[in-house]
């Protein structure tokens, strides 16, 4: 594939990065999906992650949604992303998951993976895409090693894309597979805005034990790629899973605010769940029965969990990023998402000059995200 730069478009989205780490996990053609449109105006949710782009069922290197409808001449989804902007919101998309089969199982090269994910950017003008990566894709090393050399590649195309990556939580922060998983980003020199844990389905009990999974996940990061444990914080994230899980663990709401609190406490990167299509008490209610993919089993009113997404999000003040009026000339040189920056780099970047505080690549400049780059003001 050749290095050709896709800007995202301008008039599509207009949300900071804060949104897309706060967005949660939603299905939009599966598990009777509520109405977004409805959702933020009961929550003042801004962003979505659609779940979740896969290989078509019967094999190939095209990418559809669940499997079955192709990308290419979608329209309910396009809908779906239609009345989210329309409401000053936007969504990033979720390719992998736990079902089906994965575009970097079928797509022999990341060349070819990658090829397959900008067309869903460039369909629904996307500036946000999530890697989630598991059973039993991440068990498959050629297949992470296309995942992850693509997900580089649409580093690269896309300058100041917002790339998160998710994968299975142990207690001692993630199992073999996801130390592996992290490894082969460390070869291949990427890093996402941040890599996120799913805390659950692990025998966890609860806020307590996830928490500790997340320290212990920091760990890993700061042994892979040689952080401190702040930068660690500053790229890692959480996806939860509200109510019942699969495996039959309870989280309540109490158990989403203290982890809410773990992570804007220690300055954390992303702060998700699964799902929206479950945030609403089962009717009749289901308190102790089947793990449902429409409804949480547990006491609840509507949308109790995606509000602790609006509460991280706002945890750093929820505001788009136009591009402001020059001032005066700019001497440091332009931003650039291939080059690599390190802690006292300037560069310019929408008429303001900003200075990066440690290592890093292919995260556009903004005042959210992971919290690399300081705004010195317009130039």
């Amino acid at each position: 594939m050749a290095a050709t730069s896709h800007a995202a478009p301008a008039d599509t989205g207009g949300v900071g990065a804060n949104w897309y780490a706060a967005a949660p996990y939603l299905m939009p053609l599966d598990n009777n999906p509520p109405d977004p449109g409805a959702v933020m105006d009961a929550t003042g949710l801004k962003a979505f992650q659609l779940a979740f782009v896969l290989a078509p069922n019967g094999g190939g290197c095209s990418a559809t949604w669940g499997g079955t409808t192709a990308v290419s001449s979608d329209t309910a989804v396009a809908n779906v992303i239609s009345q989210i902007r329309g409401k000053g919101g936007d969504v990033s998309v979720s390719v992998g998951g736990y079902g089906g089969t994965k575009l970097g199982q079928t797509c022999g090269t990341p060349q070819a993976t990658a090829a397959a994910y900008q067309q869903v950017i460039d369909k629904y003008g996307l500036k946000a895409i999530d890697f989630d990566l598991e059973e039993p894709e991440y068990e498959n090393s050629a297949a992470i090693h296309n995942e992850i050399g693509a997900a580089k590649i649409l580093q690269q195309q896309n300058p100041g894309i917002y790339i998160s990556v998710t994968t299975a939580g142990t207690a001692d922060g993630t199992g073999w597979f996801g130390k592996q998983m992290l490894n082969e980003a460390k070869s291949q020199g990427f890093t996402p805005n941040n890599f996120s844990i799913m805390p659950f389905d692990g025998g966890f009990n609860g806020a307590a034990a996830q928490t500790s999974a997340l320290t212990n996940f920091n760990s890993v990061l700061q042994s892979t790629f040689g952080w401190d444990a702040a930068t660690a914080y500053a790229h890692e994230g959480v996806s939860q899973m509200n109510g019942r899980s699969d495996s039959g663990e309870f989280f309540s709401q109490s158990d989403f605010q203290t982890v809410l609190d773990y992570a804007t406490s220690h300055h954390m990167a992303r702060y998700t769940f699964w799902s929206v299509n479950r945030d609403r008490q089962c009717s009749p209610p289901d308190n102790n029965g089947t793990t449902s993919g429409t409804c949480s089993s547990v006491p609840q009113g509507a949308y109790d969990f995606t509000k602790y997404s609006v509460r991280f999000a706002g945890s750093t003040p929820p505001t788009s990023t136009p591009t402001p009026p020059t001032t005066g000339p700019c001497s440091a040189p332009a931003y650039s998402g291939s080059a690599v920056y390190v802690g006292g780099d300037e560069v310019t970047y929408n008429g303001h000059t900003w200075k990066a505080k440690w290592w890093t690549q292919g995260e556009a400049p903004s005042t959210g995200g992971s919290g690399v780059w300081q705004d010195e003001g317009p130039c």
